[in-house]
């Protein structure tokens, strides 16, 4: 099985939400943003490790950050490294990487990760994943990963299951980001896991399904695939792309398709999506703070406070916020509107020479 086992981190985001400190230089994916001496990328792919071989595991990117892919992962070949010109959603990177993979081994099974995610129990992740990988075999199903809601999230999307007793379970409705109230009904009903974004299937499966609900897409890929894996596939994969729109892949197959399932899986799991879920995650002091540089706290909570080590920053007074210092910019905000973040930075595009600021 490991030889046909194929693994695509998808690595081309620009992390809106974590700025000022995730830029456009260098996303979040690139940086150790959970202090542990490694990037989220380097932590991903590592976790990836005992699935498959090495040499399985490809990383679809910005072409502006292929040169960070290389730094960060130095083991992967070039050709391991699939370079995308724009950014056109989940979709086109994850048909990029499949139709690639299918020249390779056209039996080959899928799995499709986020490289910015924290999951902790990596045991139990990759036997939910072997598990999974195993169903998706017979090349005809569409596997994701549900995680079991520990609390009314509503910054996460949700995905109702028809119960049974199997391995996995069909999927019936997904539901994206939904109102607390909302949410709260979803955790009382019992038959709704969390969608974590990773994705299972079989290469022809995932091809059949572009091609019967993105047929745009899968012509124009099936048009230009002689060109893959030779000196053409730069200008293959540019064409390719000015002619896509921008589809994520659960709007533009997991929610058309009648042959998705889910597979519940119990590890810990966050999209570190916010600087609120840094905060969930983060050691804090007393008083709920997540406190890191050279500072000095008084009188504030549920916070997080971030300097560098070269000035002092002082705080007091602030109730779930954060303050933080990083390079040339200096933001303090609530931590919980994560809402706002799209706003700042197209704001700071408006200004004069803002997109140093970027």
């Amino acid at each position: 099985m490991k030889k046909n086992l194929f693994v695509v981190l998808m690595a081309g985001g620009v992390g809106v939400r974590f700025w000022p400190y995730s830029r456009n230089s260098k996303p979040k994916q690139f940086l150790d943003v959970l202090g542990m001496g490694k990037t989220l990328l380097q932590s991903t792919y590592e976790r990836f490790l005992p699935l498959c071989p090495k040499e399985n595991i490809y990383v679809v990117t910005h072409e502006e950050h292929v040169h960070l892919v290389r730094e960060q992962l130095p083991e992967l070949q070039e050709d391991q490294i699939l370079a995308e010109p724009m950014r056109k959603n989940t979709a086109a990177c994850i048909a990029y990487a499949s139709y690639k993979i299918s020249l390779i081994n056209p039996e080959a099974v899928i799995v499709v990760s986020p490289s910015d995610h924290l999951i902790l129990k990596e045991s139990e992740f990759i036997a939910t994943l072997s598990k999974a990988a195993h169903q998706a075999q017979d090349q005809d199903k569409l596997i994701t990963l549900g995680i079991t809601p520990t609390r009314p999230e509503t910054g996460y999307g949700y995905i109702q299951f028809i119960p049974d007793k199997k391995i996995i379970k069909k999927v019936k409705t997904f539901t994206e980001k939904p109102e607390i109230s909302l949410a709260k009904k979803f955790i009382e009903s019992g038959d709704f896991v969390w969608n974590s974004g990773i994705f299972i299937w079989g290469v022809k499966a995932i091809i059949q399904s572009f091609q019967e609900h993105v047929p745009e897409l899968a012509e124009e890929f099936g048009e230009n695939l002689v060109h893959f894996n030779t000196a053409g596939e730069k200008q293959a994969i540019e064409r390719i792309y000015a002619q896509s729109k921008s589809i994520s892949i659960d709007y533009a197959v997991m929610e058309k398709a009648q042959n998705v399932y889910v597979c519940q899986a119990n590890f810990s799991w966050s999209d570190l999506g916010s600087w609120n879920s840094i905060h969930d995650i983060s050691t804090k002091d007393s008083n709920n703070n997540t406190v890191t540089g050279r500072t000095l706290v008084y009188d504030t909570r549920n916070s997080i406070i971030r300097a560098s080590n070269d000035r002092l920053l002082i705080v007091q007074g602030l109730n779930g916020y954060l303050v933080g210092e990083f390079g040339d910019v200096v933001i303090v905000c609530e931590k919980d509107r994560e809402d706002l973040f799209r706003q700042f930075v197209n704001d700071v595009k408006s200004i004069k020479g803002g997109g140093e600021f970027l």
